[in-house]
């Protein structure tokens, strides 16, 4: 079996934050699902991952998962250290078993290295390989220290590195691939004996060329995959390069960007071809945007389903769907469990609220449309307000197909305008309207003849 330690149990003190290091996110999504999904995308049986430090948060973030939980415990006495977070999950791997070791906050690797690891450590045979790179700029990485016949001698930490090993750019990457037996043995024969009084993974692999085991190394193409995140800078430096990625991908499926560095597309988002999106927009969760749609400004779409030949101008839309042909904008707000048709239109400053907004209707601007059922073909009026709260409960209107809802309308929830009902402009309208019928609900106007001039108002 192919199995997989990622080490998440660290506090990570430099990030200067609350939350666990592993569940800060990167392009929408924690960092530790990115190793998780490498693991699984690479053909990985078993993923077991140490936590430590905010471990409840862990596990709850990671509860619809497959990965198995192991705990590192804390104390007075605990040697701690990368080896002994090991050797927390060694009961979950066999003596035949390949054992990939990975860092949980490693978001950039990818599941064609790990796969390439794997294969090449069970094609060589070999006890332990190591994956390195070439660093211009080594510091703060393990040096990995080589022979005279170019074998890997041992792994130095950079604490514990002499001036001469502190010169070498060939670093550790924090991933290993071990041969189950080979690595059960050596985490029997750790020592504390460094400059941290820990338990170091990098010493199974001096233990291991002690024994005249088989080590290799196997070094990265793209040394950016290793880049770890220890600090909010470095984090942000992984956002970049995944948006980047993200970016390409959508744009290599025929979506125009027109300008990638201010677009930020969250990884689960889907995109289909001829999209445009102008600078600024912001698309999240599990967003699904359709063909042929144009996307301007500072919108933002989450956790929403946009359908084909859409226009959405700097809108927010939460959690809900538009159908194929609409117009939303510019300033409109879709708050969740908003429905929306095909062909219709939300104009300025409209919010919609847990309401169905049938094929073809229209509310142009400056409305209110909560907890209510729109039918097709429907004029909403500017102002109009669907009333549906009491203080105490919330109620739904029913609005028919080819209703007309004149401007400034008060519409008290619950409430039925039957089809073609139409209500006069400046009503609160409180019974329900039936077919056909026109219904007003407001004073008759007075006009008082000379009233300006006997108030003395009458400019002059």
């Amino acid at each position: 079996m192919k199995i997989s330690i990622v080490l998440a149990a660290g506090e990570g003190t430099r990030m200067k934050s609350k939350l666990p290091k592993v569940l800060h996110p990167v392009a929408g999504k924690p960092m530790l699902g990115y190793i998780v999904d490498s693991c699984k995308d690479c053909g990985i049986d078993k993923t077991i991952v140490i936590v430590g430090y905010g471990s409840e948060k862990v596990k709850k973030v990671f509860a619809d998962s497959e990965v198995i939980f192991r705990d590192q415990p804390v104390g007075e006495g605990i040697p701690y250290g990368t080896g002994f977070a090991v050797k927390q999950a060694i009961n979950d791997f066999e003596d035949e078993d390949t054992v990939i070791i990975l860092t949980g906050d490693t978001p950039l690797i990818q599941s064609e290295t790990l796969d390439s690891l794997i294969k090449e450590r069970e094609s060589g045979n070999y006890a332990a390989l190591v994956l390195t790179a070439i660093q211009e700029n080594p510091f703060g990485y393990g040096r990995i220290i080589r022979g005279e016949n170019s074998n890997i001698v041992k792994i130095v930490e950079e604490k514990d590195a002499n001036d001469k090993e502190k010169a070498v750019n060939e670093v550790n990457s924090g991933i290993f691939a071990f041969r189950g037996e080979d690595l059960k043995n050596a985490l029997g024969k750790l020592s504390t004996d460094n400059s941290q009084g820990e338990l170091y993974l990098t010493d199974v692999i001096k233990i291991l060329v002690e024994e005249r085991k088989k080590v290799g190394a196997h070094i990265l193409r793209n040394a950016q995959e290793m880049l770890g995140v220890n600090s909010k800078v470095q984090l942000a430096i992984c956002e970049g390069e995944i948006r980047q990625n993200i970016n390409n991908h959508h744009m290599l499926n025929g979506v125009t960007i027109l300008d990638p560095r201010t677009t930020i597309i969250e990884s689960e988002v889907e995109i289909g071809s001829d999209t445009v999106i102008y600078p600024g927009a912001i698309l999240q969760g599990r967003t699904v945007i359709g063909k042929d749609c144009t996307i301007y400004g500072t919108t933002r779409v989450v956790d929403s389903t946009i359908g084909d030949h859409v226009i959405l101008d700097n809108v927010l839309v939460e959690e809900s769907s538009v159908g194929d042909g609409s117009k939303l904008g510019p300033y409109a707000h879709l708050r969740p469990k908003s429905q929306i048709g095909k062909n219709t239109k939300i104009g300025n400053f409209v919010e919609v609220k847990n309401s169905v907004f049938g094929d073809g209707s229209k509310a142009g601007h400056l409305a209110y449309i909560g907890d209510a059922d729109i039918g097709k073909d429907v004029n909403i009026g500017c102002g109009t307000i669907f009333v549906n709260y009491n203080g105490a409960e919330k109620f739904r209107t029913s609005v028919g197909d080819r209703a007309f809802i004149g401007s400034n309308s008060n519409l008290v929830a619950p409430l039925v305008v039957e089809e073609d009902g139409y209500i006069a402009a400046g009503s609160t309208i409180t019974r329900k309207v039936e077919k056909g019928q026109l219904s007003i609900e407001r004073s008759r106007q007075k006009n008082l003849n000379g009233w300006v001039e006997k108030k003395g108002l009458k400019k002059k």
